[in-house]
């Protein structure tokens, strides 16, 4: 017997008896712990308590060590995907006196962003003075949102928040 199977034995099947299954998922019936004990060493298998609260209690025949590597593996999978699927928001900040080619590069980086299916927050800065003309901001969202009008679309609208101008775009949704 080995220590996994006793320790198993001791902390956990308490039962004189149990509903056993064997490793292909086929119902043996109720057996006597021991033979049940005797039957998974001799397939060199383990035996593991699947359903404690059942009377009499539920074993199964089965390589535990695969069957846990097999969970693991599966959530790794799980959590693979959950990750491709997941949205994430990137941010672009810029001040509103953005040269023309400074600008056009931003533009590309959320154009890329835009394209892979990310969100892009931009957060127009006003410095000084410049807070006193917000049109200037105005003048800029438009041009950002007239530019990249093919990939995206304005989610949330341009709203002041301190120094900044902020706004949320989204790939446009396929029809």
């Amino acid at each position: 017997m080995s220590k996994l199977q006793e320790y198993r034995v001791n902390r956990q099947i308490r039962a004189r008896e149990v509903r056993l299954i064997d490793e292909n998922g086929q119902q043996i019936g109720i057996v006597p712990l021991s033979e049940a004990l005797s039957m998974a060493e001799e397939k060199g298998l383990d035996l593991v308590e699947i359903a404690p609260q059942a009377k009499p209690p539920v074993c199964k025949i089965m390589d535990y060590g695969k069957f846990k590597y097999e969970l693991k593996k599966k959530e790794r999978e799980a959590r693979k995907k959950q990750k491709e699927h997941q949205i994430e928001v990137k941010d672009i900040r810029m001040k509103v006196r953005i040269d023309e080619h400074d600008l056009k590069v931003k533009l590309g980086h959320m154009r890329e962003f835009l394209e892979d299916g990310d969100k892009v927050r931009v957060r127009i800065r006003f410095r000084g003075r410049e807070n006193i003309h917000p049109e200037l901001g105005e003048k800029l969202y438009k041009k950002i949102v007239e530019n990249l009008q093919d990939v995206g679309e304005v989610e949330v609208p341009p709203k002041k928040e301190g120094p900044f101008l902020i706004f949320t775009l989204a790939p446009k949704r396929k029809k």
